[in-house]
């Protein structure tokens, strides 16, 4: 199917982008990457009558990671960008895994971290590693800049809290603490596939006893989340074989998961169970206490 007109804009500085983007609203779609949006443009499922190329904003195009307090990458870094990034490799573990198990070279090539992140699909595997580890979206529009929380960027299935004209910049990430470990797996078909379910695990732990802990859930709700009730049950707690059971049945029934060609509804909440449980065990172990 051929893609219906639309007109082309190609700015060269954010608060362009921005401007344009409140000048056209609903019918503007910012192209980065590209790897979604020219496949839904293609098949009709979205109609853009304004096309904001933001490929040649050199200020987005940046991996920066200051030791003290984290790393920041711009909206126009590739995942090849930060798969091959020895700071990410070595101190951002899970965002590497989920980026490397991307079978896709074209995919790695071309598409953002930032646009798989605002295509806002619960089957993201990037997004849902970048929640475990507390990422933060840098968001500029007409009147500025701010920062928000991607664990309260998704307000449904491809909605966000981003307004008419502001698009997502950056993304920081902090600095792992002391004591933190994380794990990052996903329930597959094929290696080609969308994922069943995909689990992202972040613990900090000391003498044993929990200190923070983040799970995130992909593939199993409308969209990537944060399992805040099996979060509170093993903060403050020895960690052991039987709490993180308990997690692992608080997170399933958190899940939302449905039914489809790839697996049933019981099947996901199920494997939820399991597969947390995994990786909570692999992110204690990797805490070194």
């Amino acid at each position: 199917m051929s893609l219906k007109p639309f007109k082309y804009h190609e700015p060269s500085a954010i608060q362009e982008a921005a401007a344009l983007l409140d000048a056209y609203g609903d019918g503007a779609r910012v192209l980065a990457g590209g790897i979604d949006l020219v496949q839904r443009m293609r098949i009709g499922s979205i109609k853009v009558c304004h096309l904001i190329n933001i490929q040649n904003i050199n200020e987005l195009m940046y991996v920066d990671c200051d030791g003290s307090s984290g790393l920041t990458f711009g909206a126009m870094v590739t995942l090849h960008d930060l798969e091959t990034s020895k700071v990410v490799r070595d101190e951002y573990r899970i965002l590497y895994d989920a980026i490397h198990q991307i079978t896709s070279v074209q995919t790695k090539s071309m598409g953002t971290a930032v646009g798989n992140i605002c295509v806002a699909t619960s089957g993201s595997d990037v997004a849902t590693a970048l929640m475990s580890l507390n990422a933060e979206l840098v968001i500029a529009g007409v009147n500025g800049r701010r920062k928000e929380r991607l664990a309260d960027f998704y307000t449904g299935y491809h909605s966000t809290t981003l307004r008419r004209d502001e698009l997502v910049t950056g993304v920081f990430v902090p600095k792992p603490a002391l004591g933190e470990g994380s794990a990052f797996m996903n329930l597959v078909r094929t290696h080609c596939d969308c994922a069943k379910i995909i689990v992202a695990v972040t613990v900090r732990a000391e003498k044993h006893v929990c200190k923070e802990a983040r799970i995130s859930l992909g593939s199993v709700a409308p969209t990537v989340f944060r399992a805040t009730a099996a979060e509170s049950l093993i903060h403050g707690r020895r960690i052991d074989s039987g709490l993180i059971a308990e997690v692992s049945e608080a997170a399933a029934k958190e899940a939302r998961p449905i039914t489809d060609l790839r697996s049933t509804e019981a099947y996901r909440r199920e494997m939820v169970r399991v597969v947390v449980g995994r990786a909570l065990t692999k992110a204690y172990e990797k805490t070194g206490d």
